[in-house]
């Protein structure tokens, strides 16, 4: 089995080492190559890589390249992690819009459509040369705004699956808190990326008891600490909203935040600099416990889980993706793209099926609606550029909404990502 890595020059990838590692009897990988442009950093973690494969006697071939063509040539599953304009041009997405006196943050608001403008073209170029290359490939996007760009995968016919780590991360949490193996934790988990509530915390599977009643009663705190949002909000929603929720429900709050302090790019880019000097060290073989605060939390166990599955082996058949609506939930577009429990194994390799969910109550609903509806704009933004497709884009996020705003903000986005918006 032979997996490519697309921007394997990270520094979250030592994370991913570590599962290919770890779960080596639930995915066999035989041939790692991680691909990225930046030589000097991808020579760095390659080594690192091989390092910690040693460690764990994994036997697989570890090789790094810049050339994308030759990497993901012959590659059962590609995995996208890359990070357009780098984190320079994060830091700019989480400070122009503060100026405007809306929230920057990297996946939603205008920061995150910056970024859907800057990585669609360049992920949906990616794809059409893996699809040359690697006709049967799986697509595996780590890349955000995930659901944005999944769903530009997906209508230009790739065989793609979004993931993130949100519900892995919620699912070990709530396991830990209620004292159970993460296995035996299914969630009720419904939205889309970065926009998701738990609505159930079952024992066992997707019809067990529902132990959010009890979680909320003996946890409430804890969560709510967690989710930054008063314990409050949770017992009044009953229900658990993703921490990405704080930018809705509180957003005046977290803008006067925002301003107060370091951006998270630039305690990000001070982090990432530690971590290479780390793994320079030719006697570290293992990923250090530094990066566990660079974010991607259980990303290695759920991109193994994933592949495995997508790719026949031992991985969960249940499993949280993002993937078309085709029904699931009946007020949005068959072709939207949710978030949700999907089964992973599908009849004919077909790719993810999403599992029933129950009915999302219009508090949620709406704000689901809104976003979708958003994010229409978003992706023909970005495939055909132009000033007003960016500006009704903006109009039509909640957390905009307005014209003068929308004004300001579409004038600071491009002024800001010139060099990666040719039509700009």
């Amino acid at each position: 089995m032979k997996l490519a890595v697309v921007g394997g020059g990270s520094t979250y990838t030592p994370e991913l080492i570590d599962g290919f590692a770890r779960l080596r009897d639930t995915l066999p990988v035989e041939e790692l190559v991680l691909i990225d442009p930046a030589t000097e950093r991808l020579e760095l973690i390659g080594a690192l890589a091989r390092r910690i494969f040693a460690r764990q006697d994994h036997a697989g071939l570890v090789t790094t390249t810049t050339d994308l063509d030759a990497g993901v040539a012959g590659a059962d599953a590609v995995l996208l992690q890359l990070r357009v304009g780098g984190q320079a041009a994060r830091l700019r997405d989480e400070t122009w819009p503060l100026e405007c006196g809306c929230v920057g943050q990297e996946t939603t608001g205008a920061g995150g459509l910056a970024k859907a403008l800057r990585t669609v073209p360049v992920v949906l170029d990616i794809a059409e040369r893996v699809r040359r290359a690697s006709p049967d490939a799986w697509i595996i996007d780590f890349t955000n705004p995930v659901g944005i760009v999944t769903r530009a995968l997906l209508r230009a016919g790739h065989r793609a699956v979004g993931l993130c780590n949100v519900a892995i991360g919620l699912q070990r949490k709530f396991a830990a808190l209620l004292d159970l193996a993460p296995s035996d934790v299914h969630l009720d988990h419904v939205g889309l990326n970065h926009l998701t509530w738990e609505l159930g915390v079952r024992r066992g599977g997707p019809d067990g008891e529902d132990l959010l009643p009890r979680l909320l009663a003996a946890h409430g705190e804890a969560v709510a600490s967690d989710l930054r949002l008063p314990r409050e909000v949770l017992d009044r929603l009953g229900v658990v909203p993703s921490y990405y929720l704080r930018y809705f429900y509180s957003h005046d709050e977290v803008v006067r935040e925002l301003g107060t302090k370091p951006s998270r790019a630039a305690e990000v880019a001070a982090m990432e600099r530690e971590l290479l000097a780390l793994y320079a060290d030719p006697a570290l073989d293992e990923k250090p416990a530094l990066l566990a605060k660079r974010g991607g939390a259980f990303y290695s166990e759920a991109a193994v889980d994933l592949a495995a599955a997508l790719l026949g082996g031992g991985g969960t058949e249940v499993q949280v993706v993002n993937t078309y609506n085709n029904g699931t939930l009946p007020f949005l577009p068959d072709d939207a793209v949710i978030e949700v429990q999907a089964r992973v194994r599908a009849a004919g390799g077909s790719g993810p099926v999403p599992l029933p969910v129950p009915r999302l109550d219009p508090l949620f609903a709406g704000l689901v609606s809104h976003v979708t509806a958003y994010e229409d704009l978003a992706l023909d933004a970005a495939l055909r550029g132009g000033r007003e497709r960016v500006f009704k884009a903006l109009l039509a996020h909640p957390l905009i909404g307005q014209y003068d705003l929308a004004e300001g903000l579409t004038d600071r986005l491009l002024a800001h990502n010139k060099e990666h918006l040719p039509w700009a």
